[in-house]
């Protein structure tokens, strides 16, 4: 019997009148257990829901409309347009070895000469912070530049001066020479910032000059790698190539932070450097173009709860002192290895990576009160900065009057720079930078290789670095041997 027939069947047998009402049953105990079932549901809900109530705000806000910010803020931003000049050409020093070298040799010998370089440019943002056309962006923006052009919002272009530079918090100050005084943009308090609070980026990501985005603050010290003193504002607003030196405002339109850095395939998390990192800076940074630093001469860790427990502490808080340079400023002050650090300054210090920045704000030979936890008993030292070594001074290096002519720049080792640098020896000439386009960086010299000798004689200082290279019998050519990690290898530089 097929489902029409069947159908035909029932009708015949109930009739239309029955199957109404069976029907119309069927639909009100359906409601009745579906009512029942909902019912049931509430009851259990209201059972196991637990009496939580949403926070007291004191206020909520939500923007409507950045366009005020944007249209007042916008003139204080300025595009950042840097040249620099590459290597081009073949590297004779990078010929293979063997027969092949012989002939690539013999081959590439009577080519014409290669150009020097070609320009390339990049770009990024600033924040004019004096009317008198000084400027603040990040260093990374302008290192090893060869020409700086700033754009402002009227299109007018400047060449600017590079004043400072300070690679360590990834900051450097320019100077434009205008007409008549810029707008500037108002220094905030960064301390002030809270996480959730509503922050506008505005820069020239990927070229796209003065654009304006926003977001929130995601978190406050974020510590990223970039360096000794990381201390980083996270935000998803916006933030991408191009955007770099520019600023991070609030809402009250002051710089609050110094857009420096994404994470690469990140969406919504970029990182800005607190303005309160930069306000002690600048002064330096203009008066003399870099910054000094006071420093206590230890190696610190962080307590991990493990630790803690190991070292029977109450809290996992502090700096554990892993250890002391002798003759540092913390030596003579009678800090020891074990030490936990609490406070600096009458500051507390939760972390270890609070300390770093106390130490490097604190003005040098400057005597600050520190207290450590030593085997469970707490002790109050004093101790006096010192200075912490630069680790970019720059030398000149030449055996005639012509300047850079080796293209070094070195800067002599001692206990507490070779510690600073992680380096594993305090002899020797450290090298803290290579010009592009010279002899050093033919030969492959790199940044943090350890100069031994010179034209086979040892040497510990500048002055002997300079008599070597005077008393070298061919002026064009001398022998360095340079410590990279753990070898030893001699190279030779060429003035062609």
């Amino acid at each position: 019997m097929n489902f029409r027939t069947r159908n035909k069947v029932i009708s015949r047998r109930y009739g239309m009148k029955e199957m109404g009402m069976v029907a119309v049953s069927f639909l009100i105990i359906g409601l009745m257990v579906a009512s029942g079932l909902n019912m049931t549901g509430i009851s259990m809900a209201e059972d196991y829901a637990p009496d939580v109530k949403a926070p007291e705000l004191t206020s909520v806000v939500t923007p409507g409309s950045f366009s005020e910010l944007s249209e007042k803020l916008s003139p204080t931003v300025v595009n950042v347009r840097v040249t620099k000049v590459e290597k081009v050409g073949f590297n004779h020093h990078q010929m293979p070895e063997g027969p092949f070298g012989e002939f690539f040799e013999r081959f590439f010998k009577h080519m014409p000469q290669q150009p020097e370089g070609r320009r390339s440019q990049g770009a990024g943002s600033g924040v004019i912070i004096n009317p008198d056309g000084t400027i603040l962006t990040n260093n990374h923006v302008v290192e090893d530049a060869k020409e700086v052009i700033v754009t402002l919002t009227d299109k007018k272009e400047y060449k600017a001066m590079v004043v400072g530079r300070d690679p360590k918090t990834d900051l450097a100050v320019l100077k434009i020479e205008s007409d008549g005084s810029l707008p500037a943009a108002a220094m905030g308090d960064s301390e002030d910032l809270k996480v959730g609070d509503w922050v506008v980026a505005i820069g020239n990501p990927f070229g796209l000059s003065h654009t304006v985005t926003s977001g929130i603050v995601s978190a406050k010290g974020r510590v990223i790698g970039a360096g000794p003193y990381d201390d980083f504002i996270q935000t998803d607003a916006s933030i991408n190539p191009g955007n770099s030196g520019g600023p991070l405002f609030n809402m009250k339109g002051e710089v609050i932070g110094i857009n420096t850095a994404t994470i690469p395939f990140g969406q919504g998390i970029g990182f800005a450097i607190p303005v309160n990192t930069a306000k002690p800076l600048i002064p330096q940074l203009v008066s003399t173009g870099k910054v000094t630093r006071s420093y206590l001469g230890v190696n610190i860790q962080t307590i991990t709860p493990d630790l803690a427990k190991a070292m029977k502490l109450d809290e996992a808080s502090g700096a554990l002192v892993a250890d002391v340079t002798s003759g540092s400023p913390a030596d003579k002050a009678g800090i020891r290895r074990g030490d936990v650090i609490m406070s600096y300054d009458k500051k507390d210090v939760t972390d270890s990576h609070d300390l770093p920045a106390m130490v490097a704000a604190t003005p040098v030979g400057q005597k600050v009160s520190v207290k450590v936890n030593r085997n469970g008993k707490v002790k109050k030292l004093t101790v006096k900065t010192g200075r912490l070594p630069s680790d970019d001074t720059e030398l000149e290096a030449s055996a005639s009057p012509a300047k850079g002519k080796w293209g070094l720049q070195l800067q002599e080792l001692n206990p507490q720079l070779a510690e600073h640098l992680g380096l594993k020896t305090d002899e020797g000439l450290v090298v803290v930078g290579v010009s592009p386009d010279s002899p050093a960086a033919d030969a492959g010299i790199r940044q943090g290789d350890v100069i031994l000798e010179v034209n086979r004689k040892p040497v510990e200082t500048i002055e002997q670095a300079k008599k070597h290279l005077r008393t070298t019998q061919d002026e064009n050519s001398t022998l360095l041997l340079v410590q990279r990690g753990e070898g030893k290898f001699f190279v030779p530089l060429e003035q062609g």
